[in-house]
């Protein structure tokens, strides 16, 4: 890695998923302003129109290809519709890098779900990305065509505590997905990698915030959090220099050490560093939110008599 050349998107076609707001506009821009042929797909025709209106003002050249594309992307059918409908454009081939960053979140408490909420969260946190992932892998095998998959998992698929249960699961499959993709796509020259955003202030944000528990938000506020436009530069460079595990911030990185596993170093000298954090500091770190946890038991039981549960 220290001495591979950096990609550079500059005249290819990148395809990105959940690109009508949040992180995946973010991205979109900064890709058309790195001279990327883009093509954006979500669900809400009005925000694409509105976020291909950003595009127009970013690009820095005329010939470059900026289109969006209204689709669902929860089935393998829908998915595969909507990246065959980008690649229309460019001949029919396959893009040279997809970044796969649609997705929602929902927390609540566990006791208090629906069984569509369980549903619902690995729809939203993993099939939307597997399935696009599912598409695009076949198109770039069968081509012969090199290119780049891009996963969006959490800091909450390195590690996770209550409130998420219906989304840290999702983004813990993202990172086995990736994990496993890394090793395979390596037979067709296709890099896999894959972003642990910490929390973003996105729209996403503030929809996930009408039904998050107020233990959970006493708990998040440790994490400084990231801005859109912070989080997709953080998720270019990690892209742009090769790294297969992608961080923003220093806490996920050192979670990121203290659960590696098997997935490729990124700095051997910075990782050792964070292994040496990490293994200090994440005990205290589990220590501190179990306490919290504890601490508010009788609140929580009072929450929960009040909303009828044990009735």
């Amino acid at each position: 890695m220290f001495f591979s050349s950096k990609w550079n998107p500059d005249g290819l076609h990148t395809y990105v998923t959940g690109g009508s707001t949040g992180l995946g506009l973010s991205l979109a821009i900064l890709l058309t302003k790195r001279g990327a042929h883009v093509s954006i797909v979500a669900r809400n025709k009005e925000r694409l129109d509105n976020a291909l209106a950003q595009l127009e003002d970013a690009r820095v050249r005329p010939e470059q290809i900026l289109k969006a594309y209204s689709f669902s992307l929860n089935n393998a059918k829908d998915s595969a519709d909507a990246l065959k409908a980008a690649c229309m454009p460019h001949e029919g081939r396959a893009p040279d890098a997809v970044f796969a960053c649609a997705g929602g979140s929902k927390p609540m408490f566990f006791v208090e779900m629906e069984e569509q909420d369980l549903i619902d969260g690995m729809t939203n946190g993993y099939w939307v990305q597997a399935w696009t992932a599912f598409a695009a892998a076949k198109q770039m095998a069968r081509e012969q065509r090199r290119g780049k998959i891009v996963f969006v998992s959490s800091t909450l698929g390195y590690m996770s505590f209550l409130g998420w249960s219906s989304y840290s699961p999702a983004k813990h499959a993202l990172r086995g997905l990736a994990d496993t993709l890394q090793s395979e796509l390596m037979l067709y020259g296709i890099d896999v990698h894959i972003f642990f955003p910490p929390t973003m202030f996105t729209p996403g944000f503030d929809e996930e915030n009408k039904t998050k528990p107020k233990i959970v938000r006493e708990i998040e506020s440790a994490d400084d959090g990231l801005t859109a436009d912070q989080a997709a530069l953080a998720m270019f460079k990690g892209v742009e220099s090769g790294q297969a595990h992608i961080t923003g911030d220093l806490i996920t990185a050192l979670f990121r050490s203290s659960t590696r596993g098997a997935s490729p170093r990124n700095n051997w000298i910075l990782d050792g560093l964070f292994d040496f954090v990490a293994y200090i500091a994440t005990p205290i770190w589990r220590s501190s939110v179990d306490k919290k946890v504890v601490a508010h038991r009788e609140e929580h039981r009072e929450y929960l008599r009040s909303a009828g549960f044990f009735a």
